[in-house]
């Protein structure tokens, strides 16, 4: 497979039942081949994603004494700013050449799912820049349920299954700003190499070269969304939930080519994971002889506080 197949939301949430059914079957296998799609159809309006972007480029232009006020150490990048090169793929030293914002839940109707996640960061300087990140948060939201419900249907599950642990789930928007590039990276790349940790990854902000996805073949070949696509890859969380049934593709953002080292790059994924307390042990109905259950059982919270610790976000 040498291209990101492209699918359409509308087909799914229409009245048409073979739309419908042909929209789970085109999303269930493109994540079985590739583990990758452009989807249209999604919640973002234009005026969002055109506020969203306007709000984020200006907080990434704040002088970095303003930006470092918003870096909590004590929450390990949970929320708030992360600055240029804390972050490395699993396994790398070098830090990505990136600095990111996090977004997290807006927690309803629980106490203590709202005790046990980081309180959002407001940035003083910016009034519109919580508001519009909240609302672009709840749209990307309510986009993943939808996939998330047409994979449930492709892997004989009530079509609902997901809702209960993705309500209120810790589920973080990362703006993330790719500065121009100042001298040769020494081996450190925009993103390296890398699986997502989630259940699914939504990205905004892959027109243009620099996404690459990596095949069954080893080989990487570029994920060019159009301008009213978002950019959907499974993660290992549901990976393992579906015991690689659904697989999370590896990939990485490449540095550009030389003559465009003086330009940046914003991408804003937006991380679905549910809520802590789910069980990822692998399905019943993804094991069979020639797949043996291949992971232990292991809940979300768990498995998120081993990756961050490999990833050196929490220090053991």
């Amino acid at each position: 497979m040498n291209k990101i197949p492209s699918v359409d939301l509308s087909d799914f949430i229409s009245n048409d039942a073979t739309k419908k059914e042909n929209f789970v079957a085109a999303i269930g296998k493109a994540y079985e081949d590739i583990g990758f799609v452009a989807l249209k159809g999604h919640f973002l309006d234009e005026n969002l994603v055109e506020n969203l972007y306007k709000e984020i480029k200006n907080f990434f232009d704040l002088p970095l004494e303003t930006k470092q006020k918003y870096e909590i150490p004590e929450i390990a990048g949970q929320r708030g700013y992360v600055s240029f090169g804390k972050e490395s793929a699993k396994g790398k030293k070098e830090g990505d050449l990136k600095e990111f914002w996090h977004f997290g839940q807006y927690v309803e109707d629980n106490d203590a799912l709202k005790a046990e996640y980081p309180e959002n960061v407001i940035v003083d300087e910016l009034p519109e820049f919580n508001k519009v990140g909240k609302e672009a948060y709840k749209m990307l939201e309510k986009t993943a349920q939808y996939v998330l419900r047409a994979l449930a249907i492709h892997l004989n599950l009530d079509e609902t299954y997901f809702d209960q642990y993705i309500l209120n789930g810790n589920s973080i928007l990362r703006p993330i700003h790719y500065p121009p590039i100042q001298e040769e990276p020494k081996a450190a790349e925009r993103a390296a190499a890398h699986g997502d940790i989630n259940l699914i990854t939504l990205l905004m902000g892959a027109q243009g070269r620099g996404l690459q996805v990596q095949n069954h073949k080893g080989e990487w070949i570029d994920a060019i969304a159009e301008p009213d696509e978002l950019m959907i890859n499974v993660g290992d969380m549901l990976s393992r939930h579906t015991n690689n049934k659904l697989k999370s593709t590896i990939h990485r953002v490449i540095n550009p080519p030389k003559e465009l080292w003086g330009s940046s790059r914003y991408s804003i994924p937006f991380f679905m994971h549910p809520i802590s307390a789910m069980k990822l042990d692998v399905l019943e109905n993804c094991v069979d002889e020639d797949h043996p259950k291949a992971f232990e059982d292991i809940t979300a919270g768990e498995f998120l506080t081993e990756r961050l610790i490999e990833l050196g976000l929490i220090k053991k």
